[in-house]
């Protein structure tokens, strides 16, 4: 059997960022690093706007956030098959730019960093609690690493 990752990177901003073009090796790497074969997911980007009414409306939460990750697998109404279709994760390059420029790095690391944790999350990972927390973002460190993308 043949393995097939396959993801859509898709811009539904006016944005013309070069980083969001090199997030695919990033996106290749992770995908290898983290030994998963026949997945399908789509990773959105979008601005501040966009995301607040995401997050309004699937979380009841009324304001923007940086990322938003809709996992199929964890609905219970989701069928196992040979391709994994993991769902899609939102980022906002609004929140992304602001938080680059809060943290002192690279929008690059920034954007790399929400594809990660939004690919945990697709992928079962949690940080509701303490240890859940550490496991995956010691696993998001490690990867962002391992690929050469560190915090400055």
């Amino acid at each position: 059997m043949s393995i097939l990752n396959q993801y859509e990177l898709i811009n539904n901003t006016d944005e013309k960022l070069l980083e969001i073009e090199e997030l695919k090796g990033f996106v290749d790497f992770s995908l290898k690093y983290l030994k998963l074969e026949n997945v399908l997911f789509n990773i959105i980007i979008v601005n501040n706007e966009e995301i607040h009414k995401i997050n309004r409306e699937y979380r009841g939460v009324d304001r923007e956030t940086d990322v938003i990750s809709f996992a199929l697998e964890d609905d219970d109404t989701f069928i196992s098959m040979e391709v994994r279709v993991l769902g899609d994760i939102y980022i906002s390059i609004d929140k992304a730019k602001e938080q680059a420029e809060s943290y002192g790095h690279s929008l690059k690391r920034e954007l790399s960093f929400l594809t990660i944790h939004g690919l945990l999350h697709l992928l079962g990972y949690d940080h509701m609690e303490e240890e859940d927390e550490k496991k995956m973002f010691s696993l998001q460190e490690l990867i962002l690493n391992e690929y050469g993308i560190t915090r400055f």
